[in-house]
């Protein structure tokens, strides 16, 4: 009896085996999905010599977002209220990080805050930029692709938690086509442009506060 039951148990785990490579190859191979790094453009230096910069140091961190914008699909809202995704495409790292990093691209480029780190460092710094991710996303005009970008910030002075300024910025940039490295290219173009117009006024705010103190 040994023998006949141990013979039925390599069968049943021979058919077990061939039921599971059967069940593998009738499954759906994944779609190939091209990652995007964020394309950066010239910024304008205007660093401040190293002795004019005041000893001030600023933090930034990951802007929060819907669910929508928290990951790493490049978003496209093809018409009103409609919200989808560029089919096998996807950023390098999720758009918040995307931002965050265009934004400590520019203040380093601005020159004038001494010292920057990021919500991903435990540092002590003197100021924050706390901010929301409204749109990080391709909107079609008339047939032609528009990067949106909105960013809702607040400037925080850590000592004393209070938010010494807000400003809602907002950058439009036209794709040059509808394919997705046309869209990418114009997202680049105006993540650069924000980050600048933020970088310049948490500078000139930062400098407006320590004056006032």
């Amino acid at each position: 009896m040994r023998p006949i039951r141990a013979v039925a148990a390599r069968q049943a785990c021979i058919l077990a085996a061939l039921l599971l490579a059967s069940a593998c190859s009738i499954l759906p191979k994944p779609d190939p999905v091209d990652t995007y790094l964020l394309p950066s453009s010239p910024v304008s230096a205007r660093a401040a010599a190293d002795g004019a910069r005041p000893p001030v140091s600023l933090r930034v961190l990951r802007p929060s977002s819907g669910q929508h914008l928290a990951g790493q699909r490049i978003v496209v809202v093809p018409q009103d209220n409609l919200v989808s995704v560029y089919k096998g495409a996807s950023w390098s790292e999720p758009a918040p990080v995307l931002l965050r990093d265009r934004l400590l691209d520019a203040l380093r480029g601005d020159g004038r805050i001494a010292a920057l780190s990021n919500d991903e460092t435990r540092v002590q710094a003197d100021f924050e930029i706390v901010s929301d991710l409204r749109a990080f996303q391709s909107e079609y005009r008339n047939g032609v692709p528009e990067v949106v970008i909105r960013l809702d910030a607040r400037l925080v002075q850590r000592d004393e938690r209070r938010i010494v300024a807000s400003r809602l910025f907002e950058t439009r940039e036209p794709a040059p086509g509808t394919d997705v490295p046309q869209v990418v290219t114009a997202f680049g173009a105006a993540s650069t442009r924000l980050a600048g117009e933020v970088s310049a006024w948490a500078a000139d705010e930062i400098g407006r506060a320590r004056r006032s103190n």
